[in-house]
């Protein structure tokens, strides 16, 4: 785990520890709202049941089961659209709570200010708002989550390394490259691979496939049949890497006759890496990505604490290690 998680851990552990005792001897931190719940709104970003989304919220329920009655944790589904984030993240405003966790789409940054000027804590995950962060890191304005760019560089080139694949081999990569800040991933993927000598075709994901991962079996299967030499696909999205073990078999392809690679475990993943159709996928830990943005808000609302960055984008899953992260990855935790 990133050595900086693990301080951010050890921080949140000790203030834990710090509040429990302060219940247990009556001592109490002087603030305006000491006897109030500190009100928390945590914008998921993808939708209900989804593979990322649903270990996002999880981390995120945990948080508040821990914070117990200090804190009430209102969870706020999306469908991965910027615009209609930017549409609930307004709605949450106008609810006044005292912080809102939000996956910092461009699409939100210009209603950012009118949080911070009704005193409402904001702080980002999964996508990071650089420009606002830096400015605002004072009140609270931290970052959970990967460094778009340097995750994608690093798959795309430990890709190239494990599969053996270079000069003159074919691969595609499914992404999200028309995003401003959310396709720096598939710029990095693409880049790395080029790097290492991979010829590489894009294809932009279709809102349609972005929605639902199986929308995306037709034009998998078709994109096959009519470019037979790829060699390796890399899908730039956590619920069409769970969906390659059915995009590969729908298409007439068995284990490992394409090096497959992508982003997110999940429990399909998990299954698809040791039927040997998925071979490598970095684990972004969207745990964490839940569970600190709600510790991040609490501990600025009662101890005035600055943002947090935090990049929890570091760990490489593939045949070798996933019988360790597998059982987690069962539990929704990985």
């Amino acid at each position: 785990m990133h050595k900086k998680v693990l301080i951010a851990f050890s921080l949140l552990l000790s203030i834990t520890l710090l509040i429990g005792l302060a219940s247990d001897t009556g001592f109490a931190v002087e603030d305006k709202k000491k006897d109030d719940k500190v009100q928390i709104i945590y914008m998921v970003g993808g939708p209900p049941g989804g593979s990322f989304a649903s270990i996002k919220a999880k981390g995120a329920k945990d948080a508040a089961e821990i914070l117990g009655d200090r804190a009430n944790v209102k969870i706020v589904y999306g469908n991965w659209s910027p615009q209609n984030d930017a549409k609930k993240f307004q709605e949450s405003i106008a609810m006044n709570p005292d912080g809102i966790a939000v996956v910092g789409w461009g699409a939100i940054e210009q209603f950012v200010p009118e949080a911070l000027d009704k005193g409402i804590i904001v702080t980002t995950q999964n996508v990071a708002l650089p420009e606002m962060e830096e400015k605002h890191k004072s009140k609270g304005f931290g970052y959970v989550g990967q460094e778009q760019y340097s995750s994608g560089y690093t798959l795309g080139k430990e890709a190239a390394k494990r599969s053996g694949l270079g000069e003159g081999d074919q691969a595609m990569v499914w992404g999200l490259k028309s995003e401003p800040k959310r396709g720096q991933r598939t710029i990095g993927v693409i880049d790395a691979l080029e790097e290492a000598g991979i010829e590489v075709d894009y294809i932009e994901i279709s809102s349609a496939v972005d929605k639902d991962a199986s929308n995306g079996i037709p034009i998998f299967t078709g994109y096959m049949q009519s470019h037979p030499e790829t060699d390796m696909v890399v899908t730039d999205h956590g619920q069409l890497t769970a969906t390659q073990e059915e995009y590969f078999k729908s298409a007439g392809l068995g284990p490992d006759e394409v090096y497959g690679a992508g982003f997110d475990l999940s429990p399909a993943t998990a299954r698809a890496i040791r039927s040997g159709y998925t071979d490598l996928v970095l684990d972004q830990q969207p745990y964490l990505q839940g569970f600190l943005p709600v510790f991040q808000i609490y501990l600025t609302e009662k101890y005035k604490f600055s943002g947090l960055h935090i990049d929890t984008g570091s760990g490489l899953v593939g045949p070798s290690n996933i019988d360790i992260i597998a059982p987690l990855a069962e539990k929704g935790i990985r």
